[in-house]
């Protein structure tokens, strides 16, 4: 049997057809956890903003134009919502707590194989370094940095997702990098 396409579970979706928006939030809630969690780092807080991106999906499902895929689309509002998260933590000084950022899933040519013990220190301090650096960033930084270098997404993709022009996504991931290395410099310098 043959596997019903986006664009047909939207229609029958926006018919009321309850199962086929069913389907599309199977097919498609893995990868924007996924993107969730990496600009939360918290699962809780990932699992929350995925139902909060389905449920503007659904709200808006009669706005959706076929032009972009619906994966492209719900990304969108994923990072959006994501966005709205972060600055709300921000202003409310949330960004205190733990942030469990996966740096071997960031850096695993650094971490890869069995490190000896004093690899083991040294890859607990680049773990702190870097989840120090992410807490460091400003919402825009983090969600640019996230989208480009976790996501891969292109400058037109992560402007549109923030809602601002080529150039500010630039300078907005520019920030974010030089912040970065900044933070991981002393930790780089330090290799014998």
């Amino acid at each position: 049997m043959m596997e019903e396409s986006d664009a047909a579970l939207v229609t029958r979706a926006r018919e009321g057809d309850q199962d086929a928006f069913r389907l599309l939030v199977e097919r498609h809630s893995v990868r924007l956890f996924q993107l969730a969690f990496r600009m939360t780092s918290n699962e809780q807080d990932a699992e929350d903003l995925v139902q909060e991106t389905f449920l503007r999906a659904y709200k808006q499902l009669s706005r959706f134009q076929s032009r972009a895929g619906l994966g492209t689309w719900l990304y969108r509002i994923a990072a959006n919502c994501s966005l709205d998260l972060l600055r709300r933590q921000k202003r409310r000084g949330d960004q205190e707590r733990a942030v469990e950022f996966d740096s071997e899933e960031a850096f695993p040519a650094i971490l890869s194989g069995a490190p000896a013990p004093d690899q083991q220190v040294y890859h607990g301090e680049v773990r702190q370094k870097v989840e120090s650096a992410m807490r460091e960033l400003t919402p825009m930084e983090r969600t640019a940095f996230v989208l480009r270098h976790f996501e891969g997404q292109s400058i037109e993709e992560i402007g549109s997702a923030l809602g601002v022009g080529p150039g500010a996504t630039k300078q907005s991931i520019f920030r974010a990098v030089q912040k970065m290395r900044r933070a991981l410099e002393p930790l780089v310098n330090a290799i014998p």
